[in-house]
């Protein structure tokens, strides 16, 4: 644990310092939700009906920004050749990686949605869903994306390789957390999708460590 700390702390001092990385994070986030108006229409019906799956799209493709960074920056200066040959475990070195990044990314995404989702007209009884949803939903994301940016580690063009590798993986967050808003705002509860969310972080959690070491070792051979 005492490997844990010190890795999740160093790599959080590692984000203020670069809080530039977040901050286009969130702009992407808000940037690209605000464009969906001008290209559907001002309808206040037609986006409330969207606008569950808009944030959640636009979630999956902010946070795809930074993930190529989750390993990069150890994999060019040694770190992770260190960390691999340290004899530390390294799924908790995943672990402590991948949560460094989802409370830079994920949980900033979280925060701003509710003031993104008054721009989509989102009625009042979506945003308890769309809140845990993304809670539930967006640690996930990290997870399987952790996996993609350990396995693109040293090629060439591989930000676009890890977004080919990680967006199908992503269609079931996408479906559940979409279906969360949509039946807390047509009068249905949500408690099934949200469930389904909780289900698919647990198994992330489970196997995405183990895959994800399994791809690191690969990369530093």
């Amino acid at each position: 644990m005492s490997v844990f700390s010190a890795l999740l702390a160093r790599d959080l001092r590692l984000a203020l310092r670069q809080s530039a990385d977040s901050l286009t994070v969130v702009a992407f986030f808000a940037i690209a939700t605000v464009l969906f108006p001008f290209g559907v229409g001002p309808e206040a019906n037609i986006l409330a009906r969207i606008s569950g799956g808009v944030l959640w799209v636009t979630a999956l493709l902010a946070a795809l920004l930074s993930l190529d960074r989750v390993f990069t920056v150890d994999y060019e200066d040694g770190t992770l050749d260190q960390l691999v040959l340290s004899g530390a475990p390294l799924p908790l070195v995943v672990i402590a990686k991948v949560l460094a990044h989802w409370l830079t990314t994920g949980l900033a995404l979280i925060i701003v949605s509710p003031l993104l989702a008054i721009t989509l007209h989102l009625p009042m009884e979506g945003y308890a869903p769309l809140l845990l949803a993304l809670f539930l939903g967006t640690p996930t994301v990290s997870l399987i994306g952790a996996v993609g940016a350990a396995l693109v580690l040293g090629t060439r063009r591989g930000g676009v390789l890890l977004a080919l590798l990680v967006l199908p993986l992503y269609i079931p967050v996408l479906i559940f957390g979409t279906a969360a808003v949509e039946s807390a705002v047509t009068g249905i509860s949500s408690d099934g999708p949200l469930l389904v969310l909780g289900g698919l972080a647990v198994l992330a959690l489970t196997l995405c460590p183990w895959a994800t070491s399994a791809a690191l070792r690969q990369a530093v051979e």
